[in-house]
């Protein structure tokens, strides 16, 4: 069948598949029927499977039996587009403007995906036989954390015998440099509730003879940190993961200054812990950061109040080979032995994820037993991007987290190959957001060349 790569984007683009909000329900079941039918049309085996929440379908077309077995991870659920009044165009009718698609989804995860069923549509076409066994795996349920994913991937495990996992789910810095990550943090927090008198309290009758929960939450949020920035928690640091020097070369190849990086943030200095350039700590240094605080009165003038309570939201940002839980333990513990006398705290654990590396082959710390497809797919992918782009990749360590390529590899012991297909530039999460034409069309011109070596590898 011959593929239009960006009426199919469009298309999937009107469907308003906002996993978090049950009023999207009929958006979320349109995404997935329009998935499943376009790949049913290129000779997929298309099945759905129902979880708690979204359904996964997977998707498998098989090639010959010498041929490896490839897994395609995407997700079809989006974010909510709010706020509406803040996007040139309506989120969810896809708008061409300036070489860009504009559209909820267009980057994340809706375009970078349509680029691998157009790359294989492409080989279809032209070569079947250059096609390896290829599983699509799409979730519905990435953008609140994929809650049902690791059941899923336990109960389905022998049905997801592949090779290696290819995905687009990752950032690249610009159009024409190309990211391919190795490593993503792990996550770990907890919400903390500090509790003083039993009621909020009148300042000038209570004030100097009772603790105030805000002061107290304050002086045990800055104990977390050395004045240096690094994170005050015992044991923090013990279990991370040297940085590589090659690691640190590629950080340096990067076509984006400091200066550059703070004008996009709109800062005016960065902040990192010693051993790290700003631009190195967001991708090689773990974090503690408070994400949400408050108590007591928030509204216009003034109320003269001690509050009853005051809370944060804490997270931790984790390399390898941190582990959450005993993060979690350690932070917990922690703000427990710090709390002042005069009151109370309270920890509710978060949902975390682990860390993972991945290391291309050549490198001093290349594991001995790599698998010999996951070399042969970094080097496909390090020759298809600099045929498609002009450049050779960069291969980097991630500073978000995607708690599903962990669990790829602790479930179902595959390692990822992850090209990033889209930019800061493209609003991931925001109004406007966008996909950037010219980096799709030579993503799918790298993916082909990938997919068709991967049949001849040894």
């Amino acid at each position: 069948m011959t593929f239009d790569v960006l009426e199919a984007i469009q298309t999937y683009v009107r469907y308003p598949s906002i996993s978090t909000d049950p009023a999207y329900k009929e958006g979320m079941a349109a995404a997935r029927q329009f998935i499943a039918t376009l790949l049913a049309k290129l000779d997929f085996r298309v099945k759905l499977i129902p979880t708690s929440l979204h359904p996964v379908f997977l998707a498998r077309r098989d090639g010959a039996r010498s041929h490896p077995h490839v897994i395609i991870y995407g997700h079809y659920d989006v974010q909510p587009p709010d706020p509406i009044e803040a996007w040139t165009t309506p989120p969810f009718e896809p708008h061409l403007r300036n070489g860009r698609l504009y559209g909820r989804g267009t980057a994340d995860n809706k375009g970078p995906l349509m680029a691998y069923i157009a790359a294989v549509a492409r080989i279809a076409e032209q070569d079947p036989a250059a096609l390896p066994t290829i599983t699509f795996l799409i979730e519905g349920e990435e953008e609140i954390g994929s809650p049902s994913f690791t059941d899923f991937l336990h109960t389905h495990k022998e049905r997801l015998g592949g090779d290696l996992i290819l995905l687009s789910d990752t950032s690249s810095p610009d159009p024409d440099h190309i990211v391919v990550t190795t490593a993503l943090r792990g996550l770990t927090g907890a919400q903390v509730e500090v509790t003083g008198p039993r009621i909020d309290l009148h300042s000038g009758l209570h004030g100097g003879a009772v603790r105030n929960p805000i002061q107290a939450l304050s002086k045990i949020c800055a104990s977390l940190h050395h004045d240096d920035g690094t994170v005050n928690l015992p044991g923090f640091y013990d279990d991370v993961v040297p940085v590589q020097d090659w690691e640190r070369e590629a950080v340096a190849r990067l076509p984006q200054s400091l200066e550059v990086y703070q004008r996009f943030l709109g800062v005016t200095d960065c902040v990192s812990p010693p051993g790290f350039s700003p631009l190195e700590a967001i991708r090689f240094a773990p974090t503690l950061e408070f994400n949400g605080i408050g108590g007591g009165y928030q509204g216009d003038g003034t109320k003269t109040i001690i509050p009853c309570k005051a809370q944060a939201k804490i997270t931790c940002r984790l390399v390898p080979d941190q582990c959450p839980d005993t993060i979690q333990r350690c932070l917990i513990e922690t703000i427990h032995n710090r709390c002042p006398k005069g009151v109370t705290v309270h920890c509710t654990p978060t949902p975390g994820s682990a860390s993972y590396l991945v290391v291309p082959p050549g490198r001093p710390n290349t594991p001995p037993d790599q698998s010999p497809l996951l070399a042969e797919a970094f080097k496909a992918t390090e020759t298809a991007i600099t045929a498609a782009f002009g450049t050779p990749p960069l291969f980097l360590r991630g500073g978000g987290s995607v708690p599903v390529i962990a669990d790829f590899k602790r479930v179902l012991g595959l390692d990822s190959v992850m090209i990033g297909l889209f930019t800061p530039a493209d609003n991931l999460h925001a109004p406007d957001e966008s996909l950037h034409l010219g980096l799709l069309e030579k993503g799918i011109h790298a993916i082909v060349q990938i997919l068709t070596h991967l049949t001849k590898a040894p």
